[in-house]
């Protein structure tokens, strides 16, 4: 998402439930320039509406594909540590209020990183005192 960050004025933050260590150093690893918030009490996700998925919802063919191509391609494998069964979100906030949100049915559910920067894009378009 953030190769396709460009503008300014759109802020990214990454929102996991994992505590605030883990999260940064997840974040350092992938060179993350947006914010980074820990939700240990899934606070926001319940906000949203984002729930856990079903095991089937997880464990469905395009999540056992990605897993498949892991092996395929001798990457190691790691233990999840974390809830697997809990789903993320996507969404464009204007101050403070989400705007356009996407509450996928699966992890390999996920809008693409195009139509959510698209949105937001739009978003401040709309903002903006002269529509551009």
């Amino acid at each position: 998402m953030q190769k396709l960050h460009d503008d300014p004025r759109i802020g990214l933050v990454a929102v996991g439930f994992s505590p605030a260590d883990r999260l940064s150093a997840i974040a350092r690893h992938h060179g993350w320039r947006g914010e980074v918030l820990s939700d240990p009490e899934r606070r926001l996700y319940r906000r949203l509406g984002v729930g856990r998925a079903r095991w089937w919802r997880v464990y469905n063919p395009g999540t056992l594909a990605v897993y498949a191509r892991a092996v395929i391609g001798r990457r190691r494998l790691h233990r999840a540590e974390e809830d697997t069964r809990q789903l993320g979100a996507d969404a464009v906030m204007v101050q403070a209020t989400v705007r356009t949100l996407w509450r996928p049915a699966s992890p390999d559910d996920r809008p693409p990183a195009a139509e959510v920067m698209a949105a937001a894009a739009e978003a401040v378009r709309r903002r903006a005192p002269d529509g551009g």
